[in-house]
């Protein structure tokens, strides 16, 4: 590999590391601000409602100049969205402080993928994204613990006790102290920007309109919905990912109801979901090859119903190895169901835009069931009522994606039979 692969690891990293360990501090600061429940999982929502919004021109920003300077302007705003969310006073201002975060990762997310395609050789690709998504993966785990960590009262004591000579730093609370030290990795990831090289591709846009890059967006997305296999992968992304985000939040409630877990001991356990998903998504690349990914549908039922257990379980250790098992069934069927989906979209309008037309789904998909679940919260519907719902409805969907498909292989089916008729 060439050595700006790893500056864009390194990158990467912290830039991932910070904005997992943001949330549980965000979640932190919305509890010392009285927030009421169902705000919370409004900050997912917040943080990923330009990822839909900005979804047909953040591919065409992200070639409009070197990829280094679009994630280095990216971690500048995610910097700057700290700053707001340390000043922040009300609940409404840390909701609008944490989409400011959001924004910079919209932005950054096609710049990441799309400058492995600049900098690599196409035989390597496969090799690099394996390594981005491990590393991704990685940083989601320990970020998670770390914001968990950071807000425990042994550790925040630390930070609070210390101060330089003469000056007020300012810093007088946890979720200040945390948001202050997240900061720092994100200006750690935009220093290692600066190093990424520069790749010599031509950054001239072809149509900077904006009505045509609707357009051309809205024709992808069609693409892909009418295609046979496109159509079933996407269904699959697209409700796991928004299944995986009302999942966060889930287990934090349901830690707090079931083990008596505060939010610093109940985010490790979203640590340990993402560690199930890894463990899951290394089995499927070692047992799993493209034409089979479809046979792993069932798994995604299977992992509904396991979810509807949770509401039986008081025990630590148990727990764990539930939320490993969730992780994994997860992790299992969604790698493959993505690798097929990445196969079709590159054949049907090429790599970037299949990107763009999954980001937008998947982040839609966050959207709706997050806000699904705040109107739960804000109802107080009990949390054990809240997983059989949710286990339920990843079932039936996963249920009936599978007989979609199913309908689909009948279909085709047909056409051959009639086909070799008429060909007699």
């Amino acid at each position: 590999m060439k050595r700006g692969f790893y500056t864009i690891m390194a990158a990467q990293f912290f830039s991932s590391l910070a904005d997992n360990a943001l949330l549980v501090i965000a979640i932190a600061l919305l509890i010392d601000l009285y927030a009421p429940a169902y705000l919370t999982p409004m900050l997912k929502f917040v943080f990923v409602l330009f990822y839909v919004i900005l979804a047909p021109f953040v591919g065409a920003f992200a070639d409009s100049m070197p990829k280094w300077r679009v994630m280095f302007i990216s971690n500048t705003i995610k910097i700057l969205g700290c700053s707001l969310l340390f000043l922040a006073t009300h609940q409404y201002a840390a909701l609008a402080a944490y989409a400011v975060v959001g924004l910079g990762a919209a932005a950054y997310s096609p710049a990441k993928y799309g400058i492995l395609t600049e900098l690599l050789p196409p035989e390597k690709l496969v090799i690099a994204n394996g390594w981005i998504e491990g590393l991704t993966v990685a940083s989601i785990v320990l970020g998670t613990v770390l914001g968990g960590v950071l807000i425990t009262p042994a550790v925040s004591a630390i930070f609070l006790a210390f101060d330089f000579p003469f000056i007020d730093t300012g810093v007088d609370t946890v979720t200040e102290a945390g948001i202050l030290l997240i900061a720092t990795f994100y200006c750690i990831a935009a220093t290692f920007n600066l190093y990424i090289p520069d790749t010599g591709v031509d950054h001239r846009i072809l149509k900077k309109n904006p009505i045509f890059l609707i357009h051309e967006f809205r024709h992808c997305m069609q693409l892909l919905w009418r295609d046979k296999l496109g159509q079933i992968s996407l269904a699959v992304t697209t409700l796991f990912w928004g299944a995986g985000a009302t999942l966060q939040f889930i287990v934090l409630k349901w830690a707090e109801a079931a083990l008596d877990f505060p939010l610093s001991k109940a985010a490790q356990l979203q640590g340990v979901v993402a560690l199930g998903i890894a463990v899951g998504a290394v089995m499927a690349a070692r047992l799993v090859s493209l034409r089979q990914s479809v046979n792993v549908i069932p798994l995604g039922i299977a992992m509904g119903i396991v979810v509807m257990t949770m509401i039986v379980v008081s025990d630590l250790w148990v727990a764990i190895g539930l939320l490993m098992l969730i992780g994994g069934l997860a992790g299992f069927f969604v790698v493959p169901m993505n690798a097929l989906l990445q196969h079709r979209g590159h054949i049907l309008m090429g790599a970037g835009h299949s990107i763009a037309v999954q980001n937008f789904n998947e982040n839609l998909s966050i959207l709706t069931m997050l806000a699904l679940y705040a109107v739960l919260v804000s109802l107080d519907v009990h949390v054990n009522t809240v997983i059989i719902l949710f286990g339920l409805f990843v079932a039936v969907i996963m249920t009936l994606i599978r007989k979609w498909h199913l309908l689909n292989q009948s279909k085709e089916d047909s056409l051959h039979l009639i086909g070799a008729h008429k060909g007699h």
